[in-house]
């Protein structure tokens, strides 16, 4: 057995607006996930998440099925729109007794909790004066964070301020298969400079108001495995990093961005506007990184310029559910290449996991494919611990089966089964192997 530090963080993820439900409860404001999932044909099934796994009501259930899988940390998300249902102005007190009751609960259950403000669910009140393309709602999100230090500070020591900025500002904004749903690439770079801003004011109150608290960026990356040695191939592979992942970081981390990508987006015509000071309240502004890592990626040059690149699925044979190729070597290359880029820099795992078509056989769910994914990618966090590279801790995704954003409730990533008709929970065989590992702190 693989065994790791004593203080090794083992926890489970979810997110606000693919639990909670309850969305015009408690004082709730619609979220721009409420619209887009009403769009015809933009979520599958015509899924919404009017209801999700009613975390808003079970959570109590929750927290028990937290602690029967021996879990002390836990990473959850705030909904913007049940603390400001008009994204600005008075901040909804029935929201706030909400998730003070919440986390104290989790804090007596022994069970710490790592709070992410934004998890994709912008107020559409936001939305309708331009979203994350105006720069108003920078204000906006500093103002909304500030609240939340506020309110939660006395429960919440660790904070991320978003989750995987790069689906939310190119999926959302430039390939238009996520809410708000647009299609112009120049957009989504420029909410990825606007977000980023909001990220540094947004640690800059923290910073004086909560000294102790920690921050962090969650950020999503694949592994790239270029399809030749060629030259071509290993600049696209770069190019890769660079665009999808390094660019929301390096402004914090290395006072910019790139300026190999800076002049690739201006040959394009794809830089962002940048104001004056905007770079300075970036800069330094957390203290560890958390990696969502699902899959690889295949990488390749394609077309006149050196950096014309395609990305397609990786050469794995096995698939999940969500046609995302297996890949455990993945996610120790991962964290060899953060590690190497931003050295001294604390790294968790904030999401792995994956999808499978499960089935309920007389009241339990044998999930196989789930464990043998969790068991081989814990080998290699294992064995990146057991390196010296600087990972602190492990969430695996997701603690229940929950709303899949445009796959609706199609695809399964829980460790809990949740039946969407009755809400009845069944953990599954992959969530008792996390609690044994959880357990003896070992793989």
């Amino acid at each position: 057995m693989k065994t790791f530090p004593d203080d090794f963080i083992w926890g489970t993820a979810t997110a606000a607006p693919q639990i909670e439900g309850g969305w015009q409860e408690g004082g709730r404001g619609l979220s721009i996930w409420d619209t887009f999932s009403r769009k015809p044909g933009a979520v599958a099934n015509g899924d919404t998440l009017d209801v999700a796994c009613d975390h808003f009501h079970r959570w109590p259930e929750d927290i028990e099925l937290m602690k029967s899988l021996g879990l002390r940390h836990y990473r959850l998300s705030l909904a913007w729109p049940r603390l400001f249902p008009q994204g600005t102005g008075e901040l909804n007190v029935e929201g706030v007794k909400f998730y003070r009751t919440l986390l104290q609960a989790l804090l007596d259950a022994g069970i710490r909790p790592l709070v992410t403000l934004y998890h994709w669910d912008l107020p559409q009140a936001l939305q309708d004066k331009g979203g994350w393309l105006d720069r108003n709602t920078i204000d906006a999100y500093v103002a909304y964070a500030t609240a939340c230090f506020e309110a939660f500070g006395d429960l919440v020591t660790d904070w991320s301020t978003f989750n995987e900025p790069w689906v939310f500002a190119f999926l959302g904004y430039a390939e238009g298969i996520h809410a708000p749903g647009y299609t112009r690439w120049d957009w989504g770079f420029q909410v990825t400079h606007n977000l980023l801003v909001a990220h540094g004011r947004a640690a800059r109150v923290l910073r004086s108001r909560f000294p102790h608290a920690k921050l962090s960026l969650v950020v999503n990356s694949g592994a790239a495995r270029r399809r030749s040695d060629s030259a071509e191939d290993r600049k696209a592979v770069e190019l890769f990093y660079l665009l999808g992942t390094w660019i929301y970081l390096d402004p914090i981390l290395r006072g910019g961005y790139d300026p190999a990508l800076e002049a690739e987006l201006k040959r394009r015509g794809l830089y962002p506007q940048v104001e004056a000071g905007d770079f300075d309240d970036m800069k330094g502004s957390l203290d560890s990184v958390g990696i969502n890592y699902y899959s690889d990626q295949t990488v390749w040059q394609e077309g006149d310029h050196a950096h014309d690149f395609r990305v397609g699925p990786g050469p794995s044979v096995e698939r999940t559910a969500m046609d995302w190729s297996i890949y455990p070597e993945g996610i120790y290359q991962i964290v060899e290449r953060f590690a190497a880029r931003y050295p001294g820099m604390a790294l968790f795992i904030t999401e792995n996991g994956s999808a499978w078509d499960d089935e309920v056989t007389g009241g339990q769910v044998h999930d196989k494919k789930r464990v043998d994914y969790l068991n081989s990618h814990l080998e290699q966090i294992a064995r990146a611990v057991n390196d010296g590279l600087p990972l602190k801790g492990y969430y695996a995704w997701s603690l229940l089966d929950n709303f899949e954003w445009a796959e609706g409730y199609s695809k399964r990533f829980g460790l809990v089964h949740v039946d969407f008709a009755t809400q009845k929970r069944i953990i599954k065989d992959s969530g008792k192997f996390y609690a044994k590992v959880i357990a003896q702190n070992g793989v």
